[in-house]
């Protein structure tokens, strides 16, 4: 039997989120389930007795999985069966494990693993918006150290109102869509894409997110108690020697702030860092160091980290050189791949993009077949993070989950700008590559993107920018300082990495990790507006390169002429079986594809030869045409009978020649005029209103033959003259 434990939680509006604990995988150290409306999330968590004592580090495992058997669905493949997680359960992973990673305590090193299922799914209630709640909720009932509890909630706004956990069809009205993560003090995290907006109604939707967080973070307290897991398990997984951190900090501050001063570039800075640690070892004796390696290096990292934020908060100096506001050099370039369809290198820094855009028709949109969402995406970006852009030398071993995150934080900056049909009726692919990494390589795909978009043509709405920045925070003093355009030391050792990307309008995206308490909504507002500033100024060097898209698309662009045609002529351009359109691809050497958008026929032709494209459009065209009587048709005789013929005088559509109207003259047998094939003028003389049948003349055409000359009167009497009275005298 069991016991199961439930809570509940009112949105206020209708809608209540149900906790319920204590009836599925009880083995595990916490589980629940999460329930709105027909949706149900199964989370769980497992922790480690122990751990390594030389781990330094959280190892935390988040994982989402959508099940197709949620709705009901089989998974598509030759397996049938859900395999690796697809694009959007990383994304949901990554959503879950940037909110709890920062409040496991530090010295807990277990190693903890979060599942997260979606075992029920309604169609129209967006799961990911839950899985945050679930995952913290199935920490809130189990014994494993955890300073939350944490929740998360999407707040979008709908035609001006914000409302929290929108559905998939009220989302679409959306010009905020952002994911917000929170205690019940403090802000964790932030996510999303927003249509050009204000910093002010951004930092106005996050504060309408906190205020929803904060009764989720209540609920699930009283929970705990309720299950009785307000104490958690004790640890010790962090051993210490006070005296050697002493000796550390002493041999080594003073140089490792040195270095920090040096201006130096990444690599030569981190030789010196290494030089300065390695020269600190030779000094200790070797029993020593090898019983205490990994503890010389916990604490020079610390020694490290406490130098770079004295240096930024007592003497306003960073590691380059910069103030907290400058923006490194920037140069860039477009066509700089003169066979890719646009290209851009973008440079800030150590931190270089090489992007490509790569146009493609229909058939190379993207598929989606998840769970819950089908369909296709006219527009991808993908993002590569090689080794060998920080210089590391090892083996790149497939797409990581970083990958799939900055990917597409850079997707969601540019897909509000990026025209789609029927204003852009090609695939668009972004790929970025990065050649060079030393902090901000998604903001620098962002940057890249655009310019390659603009030199393949595109015709983007505007130009957009992006922008990381960081923060450092002095709790003992309360102060603080906003970094703009971060390096990689920055992000690392810092306690905010906030990206936020726009246009000159407004907000496009952004993505934020705080990794300290108390962040205040003015530090956050300071923040933003720094933000904005850095954007315009980076914004600035891109219309340098180039300031808007190209008139026309390269030359070796494949072309796309679009027809908008009749729902109902759909299935005569497609002809039995794709009879017809195979026929017109074949011939033309085109590519075509149909849909129906808007009950509207959309028909893209594709080919990297302009003849051939008009010879399609021209094809597809007679298919549609509408015939009206009084017009002369050249067509092609397709069948002979008895009485007639039948032409065919536009593509689909044959219209009978009577053996009347084949000639003035009398024609006894209609193969003594016309035999099939051949190509005739014939004038539509009358469309039958009842069945759309077709009557053509041919004798319409043709000159009325002369009438022969009389032949002259004889001598004698003529038809209709009196006889001669033969009584009658002369």
């Amino acid at each position: 039997m069991y016991n199961a434990i439930q809570k509940t939680i009112d949105l206020g509006d209708g809608r209540v989120i149900e906790i319920e604990t204590g009836k599925l995988a009880k083995q595990a150290d916490g589980s629940v389930v999460v329930k709105m409306g027909k949706t149900m999330l199964l989370a769980t968590v497992t922790a480690a007795k122990d751990a390594k004592e030389d781990v330094d580090f959280m190892p935390l495992s988040v994982d989402y999985k959508e099940k197709f058997a949620a709705t009901g669905r089989f998974p598509g493949g030759f397996m049938k069966r859900e395999a690796k997680p697809s694009d959007y359960e990383i994304l949901v992973s990554r959503l879950v494990d940037r909110a709890l990673r920062p409040l496991f305590p530090d010295d807990f090193h277990a190693e903890v693993f979060v599942t997260v299922n979606l075992i029920s799914a309604d169609k129209d209630i967006m799961p990911d918006a839950l899985a945050g709640l679930a995952a913290s909720a199935a920490l809130a009932v189990s014994d494993i150290p955890f300073n939350g509890p944490i929740s998360e909630v999407r707040v979008a706004r709908v035609n001006g109102e914000m409302m929290i956990n929108p559905t998939f069809s009220q989302l679409k009205q959306a010009d905020i869509d952002i994911m917000v993560a929170a205690t019940i003090d403090n802000i964790m995290m932030v996510e999303g894409e927003m249509k050009e907006v204000s910093e002010t109604d951004m930092l106005e939707a996050i504060k309408f997110a906190h205020e929803a967080i904060k009764k989720h973070c209540t609920a699930q307290m009283e929970l705990a108690e309720m299950v009785g897991k307000t104490v958690k398990r004790t640890y010790c997984h962090e051993r210490n020697d006070d005296e050697l951190r002493e000796q550390v900090w002493t041999a080594t501050y003073d140089k490792v702030y040195e270095v920090a001063k040096g201006m130096t570039s990444k690599h030569e800075r981190s030789d010196k860092f290494a030089a300065v640690l390695e020269e600190y070892k030779t000094t200790l004796p070797e029993e020593v160091l090898a019983e205490k390696a990994a503890l010389v290096g916990r604490y020079f990292h610390d020694v490290q980290k406490e130098a770079m934020r004295r240096m930024i908060i007592d003497e306003g100096l960073r590691l380059d050189g910069r103030d907290t506001k400058t923006i490194r050099p920037i140069w860039s370039e477009v066509d700089y791949l003169p066979a890719a369809h646009g290209s851009a290198v973008f440079t800030r820094g150590e931190t270089q993009s090489l992007t490509t855009v790569t146009l493609g028709t229909k058939l190379d949109e993207k598929q989606v077949d998840e769970v819950l969402i089908q369909g296709t995406e006219q527009f991808v970006l993908h993002y590569n993070f090689p080794p060998f852009s920080t210089g590391d030398a090892r083996a790149s071993r497939g797409l990581s989950r970083r990958e799939v995150g900055h990917g597409n934080l850079a997707f969601r900056a540019l897909k509000p700008v990026v025209p789609l049909n029927p204003e852009n009726p090609y695939a668009v692919r972004i790929v970025s590559d990065i050649l060079e990494s030393n902090g901000s390589s998604s903001m620098a795909t962002v940057c890249a993107g655009t310019l390659a978009l603009m030199d393949a043509g595109v015709k983007i709405k505007r130009p957009v920018s992006g922008i990381a920045m960081g923060l450092i925070a002095d709790k003992k003093t309360g102060k603080f300082a906003v970094l703009s355009d971060i390096l990689g030391d920055e992000d690392h050792l810092g306690d905010m990495d906030f990206k936020v990307t726009g246009t000159e309008n407004g907000i496009t995206a952004t993505q934020m990790d705080i990794k300290v308490d108390g962040l205040s909504y003015e530090v956050l507002s300071q923040a933003l507006e720094q933000a904005r500033a850095g954007r315009m100024h980076i914004l600035g060097k891109i219309l340098e390169t180039m300031k808007e898209p190209r008139e026309d698309f390269k030359p070796h662009v494949p072309r796309i002429e679009q027809l908008i045609i009749p729902k109902e002529f759909i299935g005569a351009v497609i002809g039995p079986g794709g009879k017809i359109i195979q026929e017109i691809q074949k011939e033309t050497n085109t590519t075509i594809t149909i849909s129906e958008v808007d009950s509207k026929g959309i028909v893209d032709i594709y080919s990297e030869d302009r003849d051939g494209l008009q010879a399609a459009a021209q094809k597809i065209k007679a298919i549609v045409a509408v015939p009206e009587e009084g017009e002369i048709y050249r067509g092609k005789v397709k069948s002979i009978l008895q009485f007639g013929a039948f032409v065919e005088i536009l593509p689909g559509k044959d219209g009978l020649l009577h053996i009347s109207e084949i000639d003035h003259k009398r024609v006894e047998k209609v193969e003594d005029v016309l035999k099939e094939g051949d190509i005739i003028d014939v004038k539509l003389i009358e469309v039958d209103k009842k069945t759309g049948k077709l009557k053509l003349s041919r004798r319409a055409l043709l000159p009325k033959p002369e009438q022969a000359p009389r032949e002259p009167r004889p001598d004698g009497p003529k038809r209709g003259d009196r006889p001669a009275n033969p009584n009658k005298a002369d």
